[in-house]
């Protein structure tokens, strides 16, 4: 066995996390010992971003900072995988002579023959093609008792700013069997939440054959019956304690889905859903499918039928075409809506989407302007909401300590993502990582909260399968803890 270091480097979004944790399972299991220092390393990995133009650069610079550890420290290898890769495997190969190795989105199992030796440079499967498994090697990287559990890979949606389909492949569920026997392996190693994603959740098991209603004149519709059903199993898997469901695409959701979305004890009443825009014209140029009549009645819906609904959308503003009168209305939309969370993204101009052939380009400095005039009207409805908290006893999952002050514990209540939707910092009684714990409200920021451990509190959920205590972020199976470095 090699007693060599690897370091790895993960950007972009949490479907390439995961597929970064394969890699470092398979490093694992090749016998590299993970290190948080890329200069000690001697394989260093770089997992791609290629969606928009500030993830490639972003994904450039990464590379060549990583190079130059080949001059300055003990790396003997490079290799860069992921998306963009995927997306630009011979510019990468002839521009960047630094990079030993490429792999593509779909590549992940392949690193285990570049830690072998021998392996070729260019190893792009063409076309991605891959899927995870529940049998396939993988450290979890999520601090406290949490991790990401992928259902489907790629994309049949024709979204004309997107690129993913070209760049993820079209959608391949899992079977749900293989979905539920990670998520069993999941409990039995202590994880207590599990974030289910994919390109477009809401479509998964359709490429698989299920759930078409039968409409008539128009032919067949897909519901959502085969999530709705896999869930469930997941929910019921003894020792989870929170399920919660990302990147639903905004279509007429099931009364089942929905139920269970408000009314399951473990499933949290938490929605991704990217609107991206709320004015009729805007959606029509960007092929969405719906205007914004629509949506309004999505969300009214939505709000109806799941109590205490947590709502994360996401926008892009800036699309070619988009009018001042058509921002106005996303504005007013999200005034009217007040979404717990939202994220705003500037359009980048790809060269291969249907996007990039449209006329009436709008400048950099106007998309700018709108995406910082969006997030200030975002930013006084999180405060509100945050305000509303005050005094109230949420149940808070404990991460570890906080990196901005080691002394002080965060966590997050249920409905707080993972990285993304701000954190819970935690005073009064001692905590560990991996525990829940019921916490009061004390003070609040415009997206963090601040909250008390009530004296002799004890733990109402814990990972481990025997009920052990236990910090699964960063540790390999023999109990090494790693950092895998992730960029957002």
């Amino acid at each position: 066995m090699s007693s060599k270091a690897i370091h790895f480097v993960s950007l972009g979004c949490p479907k390439n996390r995961v597929d970064s944790e394969v890699m470092l399972g398979v490093a694992e299991r090749a016998g590299y010992a993970a290190t948080d220092d890329p200069s000690a390393a001697h394989v260093i990995v770089v997992n791609t971003c290629g969606f928009i133009d500030t993830a490639k650069k972003e994904s450039i610079d990464t590379i060549l900072a990583m190079a130059a550890h080949k001059q300055s420290g003990s790396c003997e290898r490079l290799v860069v995988a992921g998306c963009l890769s995927q997306r630009h495997p011979e510019e990468i190969a002839d521009g960047l002579p630094e990079v030993d190795h490429v792999l593509g989105s779909s590549d992940m199992l392949k690193l285990g023959r570049v830690l072998d030796g021998g392996a070729e440079r260019m190893l792009v499967g063409q076309p991605a093609d891959w899927v995870v498994k529940a049998a396939d090697p993988r450290v979890i990287s999520t601090r406290g008792a949490s991790a990401y559990v992928k259902l489907a890979e790629g994309c049949n949606r024709k979204c004309s700013f997107c690129v993913i389909p070209q760049l993820r492949g079209r959608q391949r569920s899992r079977s749900a069997d293989d979905v539920v026997r990670e998520v069993e392996q999941l409990a039995a190693a202590g994880v207590l939440e599990v974030n289910l994603v994919s390109q477009d959740t809401v479509s998964y098991g359709r490429d698989l054959g299920g759930d078409a209603i039968e409409t008539g004149v128009t032919g067949k519709r897909f519901d959502s019956g085969a999530l709705t059903r896999l869930i469930e199993r997941i929910a019921d898997v003894p020792g989870i304690r929170w399920v919660r469901v990302f990147y639903l695409y905004p279509e007429r959701l099931s009364d089942e889905l929905l139920e269970l979305l408000g009314g399951h004890p473990r499933v949290l009443p938490y929605v991704d859903m990217p609107l991206q825009h709320a004015a009729t014209g805007m959606l029509r140029r960007m092929r969405r499918g719906h205007g914004g009549a629509r949506l309004r009645e999505l969300v009214e819906r939505m709000r109806l039928k799941v109590p205490g609904l947590v709502f994360r959308t996401a926008f892009i503003v800036g699309h070619p075409g988009e009018t001042e009168a058509e921002f106005e209305e996303l504005t007013d939309f999200v005034r009217w809506a007040e979404f717990d969370r939202v994220g705003v993204f500037r359009y980048s101009d790809e060269p291969s989407s249907h996007s990039f052939e449209l006329a009436d380009k709008v400048s950099s400095r106007t998309s700018y302007d709108r995406a910082r005039r969006l997030m200030a009207i975002q930013r006084k409805i999180s405060r509100k909401k945050n305000r509303a908290l005050i005094g109230r006893e949420l149940e808070v999952l404990v991460e570890g300590p906080s990196e901005e002050h080691e002394w002080v514990m965060v966590g997050r209540h249920a409905g707080q993502a993972p990285e993304i939707d701000g954190a819970v910092f935690l005073s009064g009684e001692s905590v560990e990582p991996g525990t829940i714990h019921r916490a009061r409200v004390t003070q609040v920021t415009d997206y963090d909260l601040l909250a008390e451990v009530a004296e002799g509190s004890e733990p109402l959920g814990q990972g481990g399968a025997l009920g052990r205590r236990v910090d699964l972020a960063h540790r390999t199976s023999d109990g090494r803890r790693v950092t895998l470095r992730t960029v957002s």
